[in-house]
């Protein structure tokens, strides 16, 4: 399967998961060190320079750069889905979205409607899908942070999943467990957070 084909089939694959995610022997993606999730700190920093963001970043791989700050930069997908296809990518390497700081995903996500509507308005679309693969089962090919902005158009099919009808969501035992669940694990991070941040000032 082409390269593209196969962005494509693993960007859809989020939004209509069809079977197990293909292994990197098959798609024809090498393993590299950059394909290893969740790397802790201390391994992180080794794994740098085998990162084709980082590359990019450092000047040692060509790259067509559309914005560029102190924290990120925002360069053309060398595989499109579509005219304009982008990343914006932080300038330090993190592994994954969880990895970033806030305040790096914060000044990420601060320069998209700059970023978007110059891309919206030198392609003539109209929309765009803002979208991050997190993790290899969400499709995520290159373990450094990025957030891909693709412009649309109206009937361009893109997403085969879009067609589907959605089901309403059930008001049950099952969703009030769910959210009782995400509640707590979010009252878990929170208290960890406030608890780090008194140590800190300690």
């Amino acid at each position: 399967m082409g390269t593209p084909k196969r962005r494509l089939a693993v960007l859809s694959s989020h939004l209509l998961p069809t079977g197990p995610a293909p292994s990197s022997s098959s798609s024809g993606v090498s393993a590299s060190f950059c394909a290893q999730q969740r790397l802790s700190r201390s391994q992180e920093s080794g794994h740098e320079n085998d990162c084709v963001f980082c590359k990019i970043i450092r000047g040692e791989s060509p790259a067509v750069k559309l914005y560029e700050d102190d924290t990120c930069l925002c360069i053309l997908d060398t595989n499109p889905l579509s005219l304009g296809h982008s990343l914006i990518v932080p300038k330090s390497h993190f592994s994954c979205l969880d990895a970033t700081p806030p305040s790096v995903v914060a000044a990420m996500c601060a320069k998209v409607p700059l970023i978007s509507n110059a891309i919206m308005k030198a392609t003539d679309a109209d929309s765009f899908n803002l979208l991050v693969n997190n993790g290899a089962a969400a499709g995520q090919v290159i373990f450094h942070t990025h957030i891909h902005i693709i412009p649309r158009k109206a009937h361009d099919c893109l997403w085969t999943s879009e067609s589907l009808r959605r089901r309403p969501l059930k008001i049950d035992q099952e969703t009030s467990q769910l959210a009782d669940q995400v509640r707590e694990k979010l009252s878990n991070i929170c208290e960890c957070s406030s608890k780090g941040q008194e140590s800190s000032l300690s």
